[in-house]
């Protein structure tokens, strides 16, 4: 679950990790009154602030989600040109996301902009700090093109970060003395939240160096593991589902992993290495999947008929994929949600299935009597997807 700006902000300063002034605003003229308190608590003059849209996706400032406003005025007007707009970044689709509260935060004179992150390693299964002298906007580039430029720290997730390596990262930004100190006081805050609140990534950038010689997390993200939100009633509060896909939020809901993709092969797979590799498969051979969709290994009928209908009510979709492998699903009665579906729904695109494993015979049969023309049996993977491929690329 990925949280706001603001939101993480509000977290950080909890671990005293040092953070701008500022607040957030819902209407125009909530944003002048916030402009006009933030102006009282400091001496600056004149004061100037951003005027940030809170979206779940980075690239705000090249898209014009960062603005500027030297007045309460302004603040209002600006805060009025993002709010009820959707804003378009690098990182989200076409159709961009719903800006619907705004972050006024006074703008800093930056002397020098970092990178630092905590996350998992999933290959050494261990916690890494990521860290980088060359933080800002183009920090994805940065990694993509100098990858030696991003230093990785890993360490003992019992143990936790020791002070040999939390000596090591403020000495590979080149920090040293008062900044170091600070350095390392802000790493002990990031993994007592990471560890406290059961994230999978905390990340600031830019970390900038103000001209008095200060550390201050100018940007904020933090993801948390939806598998342990339970223990975190007060976390799961803050989930905004206007940020989320809405066939994403529909499968969750109903308890399927989804995840939209730009391709038109639609894929209704049991497992998630499974889809993985279904999706891998159909890229091989020439297609593109248009989602991830992992039904789950213990789904009923009615579970199949939801997963078919999340998959149709994506417009791009020209064939359809189900790949069961059938343990403790049986493919008997993936055979009937999917004749349930497709009833119900009137499909007309092509659908390729391939059965294997549990009463396999059964729900071959079942579609077999079904005798319907956009049916397709396969029974290995690859045979399967070269059709839906074929299937795909005719229609």
């Amino acid at each position: 679950m990925k949280l706001h700006e603001y939101q993480a902000k509000e977290l950080f300063a909890s671990v005293k990790i040092p953070v701008c002034r500022a607040a957030v605003a819902t209407t125009p003229e909530q944003a002048a009154s916030v402009y006009e308190t933030l102006r009282d608590q400091t001496s600056t003059d004149p004061f100037v602030c951003n005027v940030k849209a809170q979206i779940h996706a980075g690239g705000r400032g090249k898209s014009g989600g960062i603005l500027i406003a030297r007045s309460a005025q302004e603040a209002c007007d600006q805060a009025e040109s993002l709010l009820g707009r959707r804003l378009v970044t690098k990182q989200t689709s076409s159709e961009g996301l719903p800006i619907s509260a705004v972050l006024l935060e006074e703008r800093m004179e930056i002397t020098q902009e970092l990178y630092l992150a905590l996350t998992i390693d999933r290959f050494q299964a261990s916690p890494v700090i990521l860290a980088s002298r060359r933080g800002g906007m183009d920090i994805e580039e940065v990694a993509a093109t100098d990858p030696s430029a991003i230093l990785h720290e890993r360490f003992d997730i019992f143990e936790g970060p020791t002070p040999a390596t939390l000596a090591r990262i403020p000495s590979g930004l080149g920090l040293s003395g008062a900044l170091a100190d600070q350095c390392r006081d802000i790493l002990c805050g990031l993994w007592k939240l990471y560890e406290s609140h059961d994230a999978s990534l905390i990340e600031v950038n830019p970390l900038i160096v103000s001209p008095d010689g200060k550390l201050i997390a100018l940007d904020a993200k933090v993801l948390l593991d939806d598998n342990a939100l339970f223990r975190h009633p007060d976390l799961a509060k803050l989930r905004d589902e206007s940020q989320e896909h809405p066939l994403e939020l529909k499968a969750s809901r109903i308890g399927i992993s989804y995840v939209g993709l730009e391709g038109d092969i639609g894929c209704l797979v049991n497992g998630a290495g499974l889809a993985m590799a279904t999706n891998d498969i159909i890229k091989l051979c020439g297609g593109g999947p248009a989602n991830f969709l992992d039904v789950g290994g213990g789904a009923n009928v009615e579970q199949v008929a939801h997963a078919f209908r999340i998959i149709l009510a994506d417009s791009r979709i020209r064939a359809i994929l189900v790949n069961i492998f059938g343990g403790i699903m049986r493919c008997d009665w993936i055979a009937q949600g999917l004749l349930n579906a497709t009833q119900e729904l009137q499909v007309r695109i092509p659908i390729v299935v391939r059965l294997q494993g549990t009463n396999v015979e059964e729900g071959r049969r079942l579609l077999t009597q079904a005798q319907r023309l956009n049916l397709v049996s396969a029974e290995e993977l690859s045979e399967a997807a070269k059709k839906v491929v074929e299937l795909a690329q005719r229609s």
